[in-house]
């Protein structure tokens, strides 16, 4: 079997691109309701996103790490990487254009994307290294069904506890004890720190994945497939007692997510790894840096944010009301094309690193 299985690849860059498109719209004031986060219960092709790329990540430590040794040298590399994806998180939120270049302490956001995702490396990375297949489903399970416990049958200081965006929720709770000012929002944050438990679950279907990928079974994308219903017809079977959620990341919203993602990661591997269909290349680029390109599209999209073409315009702003919006064309689509202009510039960046071969390493 080949070493390089060229859809994990395409998925990961695919996951990335659609990760650009959905944080920078033209204005947050108009886009599709698809490219829209749900607002609580319930979840829309936007909440599949980032769930993907954990899920990926889980996938790839297959790859990178079952040939390697559970030794000092291959647990320096697995907390070098994770303190890079902290250290980075941790900047974006902290950054600031204005003189010294950093928020004040109080309105720096701790968590973040790329903290949740260096967490969920790390813990994922550990677990396989050291433990089969049977253990890690074990750890699985009761992640999901320990925090469907947790949040749904402990009582919060004498309170019964609920799901729904309120201080008797649990994650919510501890997010708002432990946080205080630092996260998204005033009462939660979507990459918190309890909901950061069943999040590490997400990658650890992941990896099961990975290791039904490097098997030398036949039909592989059929058993995907198989799985990826199972997943998703289990998970909406327990949104009834758990609603399926992205803000607390609910043991429901992981079997559905990573359904769809064993799902659509099939479809590629059967048509690139079985078929040899040359598809996808561009988003295979992407994949290659797939944290640098993140990493620079967030950067950048902040400085345009916080960069003022006038006292009350930003240089974000501007673009999107000069160059994108047009009597001609609906206001969505204008906000939608802005984003569309976004990610081509990434994925020629990406492009144009791969054959170079520069290949950033975090």
């Amino acid at each position: 079997m080949k070493e390089r299985i060229i859809s994990v690849d395409i998925f990961r860059g695919l996951t990335i691109v659609l990760m650009i498109l959905v944080n920078t719209p033209g204005t947050w004031e108009h886009v599709y309701a698809p490219l829209l986060h749900s607002t609580w219960h319930g979840y829309t092709p936007t909440d599949l996103v980032f769930p993907f790329f954990l899920f990926i990540v889980g996938t790839s430590i297959v790859f990178a790490y079952r040939n390697k040794q559970p030794d000092k040298a291959t647990y320096k590399k697995i907390t070098v990487r994770t303190l890079k994806l902290l250290g980075l998180g941790l900047f974006l939120g902290a950054f600031t254009i204005h003189f010294p270049f950093f928020e004040d302490f109080e309105n720096i956001r701790f968590p973040g994307v790329l903290q949740r995702i260096g967490l969920v490396f790390f813990f994922a990375a550990i677990l396989f290294l050291n433990l089969n297949w049977r253990v890690l489903l074990g750890i699985c399970l009761a992640l999901l069904l320990g925090y469907w416990i947790w949040l749904g049958f402990i009582p919060i200081q004498g309170e019964a506890p609920t799901f729904d965006r309120a201080p008797n929720n649990w994650a919510n709770f501890v997010d708002l004890k432990l946080l205080g000012t630092h996260m998204y929002k005033e009462d939660y944050d979507p990459e918190g720190i309890l909901s950061t438990l069943p999040s590490i679950a997400t990658s650890l279907l992941g990896i099961f994945t990975g290791l039904i990928l490097v098997s030398a079974r036949t039909g592989k994308e059929k058993i995907l497939i198989g799985l990826g219903i199972i997943m998703v017809v289990l998970g909406y079977l327990w949104d009834i007692a758990f609603p399926i959620n992205k803000p607390i990341w609910t043991s429901s919203y992981v079997l559905v997510t990573a359904g769809w993602a064993n799902i659509c990661l099939a479809v590629i591997y059967y048509l690139t790894d079985v078929k040899g269909i040359k598809f996808g290349s561009i988003f295979r680029y992407a994949g290659a840096n797939a944290i640098t390109v993140y990493f620079l599209s967030s950067w950048i999209s902040k400085i345009f944010d916080e960069l003022k073409v006038s006292s009350d315009v930003s240089f974000h702003q501007w673009l999107f009301e000069n160059i994108f919006v047009m009597e001609v064309l609906p206001i969505k689509f204008s906000s939608l094309l802005y984003g569309l202009c976004v990610i081509a510039f990434y994925l020629l960046l990406a492009y144009v690193m791969y054959r170079k071969k520069i290949f950033i390493k975090i």
